[in-house]
């Protein structure tokens, strides 16, 4: 028996606990990264309302850093579960290899691309007079860290994907708690203020990504990187990257996204408003991470199984992983829709942006209670290689209803233009979580009843 057989022998129940839960942890803990940085920014004396929108405005851009990474690891990991499920631990090994050159490529790229240009995205994304000096102080030394959020975000999904559930957690708990030791005594202690919360941040990182290689290089591993695997073959690298163009688009559309809000609100509301996007988003991060968490867990059950072709393991796995987001997301909404100051009041002591950012976190995630069905539906398809399926749910809920909603919204309620804008998640996501249901119950099937008419193991 291979050493990694405990993926399709151990109770799935069991299983899943064992690797979600150290995987909701670490993206509870991943959060902490940037979120930390904002409740620390958010509160320094005098300009910490400003300093909070300048950093906010970068958040587009990171989450396209974080895009980039996520293409070629969420691609990549689940491909890597399949053929260990499939006995193929050499192809695995040729997958990993050459999702970590891609990672370095894209990663010089990214830094060079941001060290040239990040002053014109940042305008274009929302940024005022105001505040493109305090983004572009961020953005300017974030931008050198580059390389270490590419590797430490896309290397560390291979060791979740083996199994290693407890190491992918290590990986980001160390960073996390560098960045928290050092984001005060940077921002307050020496007085750097924003640019020390970078500096913290890419700091951190570095230390993460050190330990994910030394991991991944070293013997407790299935899946070691090896020099002979490095070498890029397309038959390998473009079908990881078609399935994780779903999760890519999905992250990266969040870019565009925060562009069309952040113009609309700057036009409706001021930079007020832009600055209580900048915590909805944040307390939206909290709500979506910890789903993707229980994703990453249970991504190496269903996608080790449905190589091993074990059907009762997939069913069984997806059910589970449904239940439990669903508890999730219900419980999270409801917090939220109880006791909105109370979020708010984490990143912020200005009173008038707190009171304001109350009633808009009500109202942005006022769906906030189905996610649970669309995220255990987007990430079960792509544990089972479903690339087109992903994408379609993506694009749908992002482009098709999002983006267009925050425009036509403002027309429709012209009372409260502002709030309108908000208003516009919570309708797209509940039309898209229906879409995805729907398209989801008809796909799963169709693979189910193909995983039976083929015996198992063969």
């Amino acid at each position: 028996m291979k050493e990694e057989d405990f993926l399709g022998t151990e109770p799935v129940g069991k299983l899943l606990r064992k690797l979600a839960l150290p995987t909701v942890v670490a993206q509870l803990i991943n959060m902490l990264y940037n979120i930390v940085d904002r409740i620390y920014i958010g509160h320094i004396p005098g300009e910490g309302a400003l300093a909070l929108t300048g950093v906010g405005v970068c958040m587009p851009v990171i989450m396209i850093v974080s895009a980039f990474a996520a293409l070629v690891s969420t691609g990549g990991a689940p491909r890597a579960s399949i053929s260990m499920g499939k006995g193929e631990r050499g192809e695995a090994e040729n997958i990993l290899g050459n999702c970590f050159t891609t990672q370095m490529i894209v990663s010089l790229l990214l830094t060079a691309v941001l060290l040239l240009w990040n002053r014109d995205f940042l305008m274009v994304f929302g940024a005022s007079g105001n505040t493109i000096e305090y983004a572009t102080d961020y953005m300017q030394i974030y931008a050198v860290g580059t390389i270490f959020v590419q590797l430490t975000l896309g290397m560390n999904a291979f060791i979740t994907a083996q199994g290693f559930a407890k190491t992918g957690m290590y990986s980001v708990l160390i960073g996390a708690v560098c960045n928290i030791i050092l984001d005060p005594i940077f921002i307050f202690g020496f007085g750097w203020g924003v640019r020390g919360a970078a500096l913290a941040t890419i700091l951190s990182q570095a230390v993460s990504c050190i330990w994910v290689l030394a991991f991944l290089c070293g013997q407790k591993t299935f899946l070691k990187i090896r020099r002979k695997s490095l070498r890029l073959k397309a038959k390998v690298i473009l079908p990881c990257l078609a399935l994780g163009l779903a999760t890519f688009i999905m992250q990266a559309s969040e870019s565009v996204i925060s562009v069309c809000f952040n113009s609309s609100l700057l036009k409706y509301g001021g930079d007020i408003a832009v600055g209580a996007m900048t915590i909805l988003t944040s307390v939206m991060q909290f709500a979506m991470l910890p789903l993707q968490g229980l994703g990453q867990g249970a991504q190496p059950i269903i996608s080790y199984n449905y190589g091993a072709r074990n059907t009762k393991r997939v069913k069984g796995a997806y059910w589970l992983f449904l239940k439990v987001n669903l508890c999730y997301s219900v419980l999270l909404w409801a917090a939220v829709m109880l006791f909105p100051q109370g979020f708010a009041g984490l990143f912020t002591s200005d009173q008038e942006l707190m009171e304001f950012t109350k009633t808009a976190l009500r109202i942005y995630m006022a769906a906030m209670l189905l996610f649970g069905i669309q995220i255990a539906c987007q990430m079960t398809f792509t544990s089972i290689g479903h690339a087109k399926e992903s994408i379609v749910v993506a694009v749908v809920r992002k482009f098709v209803l999002l983006i267009p909603l925050i425009y036509i919204m403002p027309q429709i309620l012209p009372e409260t233009k502002t709030m309108a804008v908000y208003l516009a998640e919570p309708i797209a996501d509940t039309i898209a979580v229906t879409f995805t249901a729907v398209l989801f119950s008809i796909q799963f099937r169709k693979v189910l009843r193909r995983l039976e008419s083929v015996p198992q193991n063969e």
